[in-house]
């Protein structure tokens, strides 16, 4: 029983974990190998989090990860892992932490699987393992709330450009 209570006092709960989408693209095999030895690929990676209600307490957090790899303008391979949990959060909770939770902490606790799924999805394509450094997610949090204030300053200031030229 007093696990029960403790489990209830935890701020975020994972629940599960799973794969929702998975992409690895080889387009350029199998002439890319030659054509990579010996020569530095350009890596590029973007990490995403996106936030779906489920219930009254429980969400679905999604860490989308796109990687790509060039060698001499040619792509390597091209992958996506949509990685994907669903956790519960305590009740009572202030709206922001709750946003810093689901943004922020439980990405970090889903990131090492993902990190494990891509390192064994590029190995197994042929090509060195992929592993990523740790994923500062609350840099993104705090650049997706910089960028929906932008966005709503814009559309403050559109809207009163509008109301005055209809007052003119």
């Amino acid at each position: 029983m007093a696990e029960e209570d403790k489990k209830q006092q935890q701020p975020l709960v994972i629940n599960l974990q799973y794969i929702k989408d998975l992409s690895f693209e080889n387009p350029n095999a199998p002439l890319i190998f030659p054509t990579m030895q010996g020569k530095s690929p350009q890596l590029n990676v973007e990490v995403d989090v996106a936030v779906t209600a489920l219930a009254e307490q429980s969400f679905e957090v999604s860490t989308k990860f796109q990687a790509s790899t060039k060698v001499e303008d040619k792509t390597a391979f091209m992958m996506e892992l949509d990685y994907a949990g669903v956790v519960t959060l305590a009740e009572g909770l202030e709206d922001q932490l709750k946003e810093l939770l689901l943004f922020v902490e439980a990405p970090r606790y889903l990131f090492p699987a993902a990190r494990n799924i891509l390192s064994d999805i590029s190995r197994d394509g042929g090509f060195p393992p992929l592993i990523l450094n740790p994923v500062d997610f609350h840099q993104i949090y705090v650049q997706r709330k910089q960028q929906q204030a932008a966005a709503a300053a814009e559309e403050s200031m559109a809207s009163e450009e509008k109301s005055e030229e209809a007052a003119n």
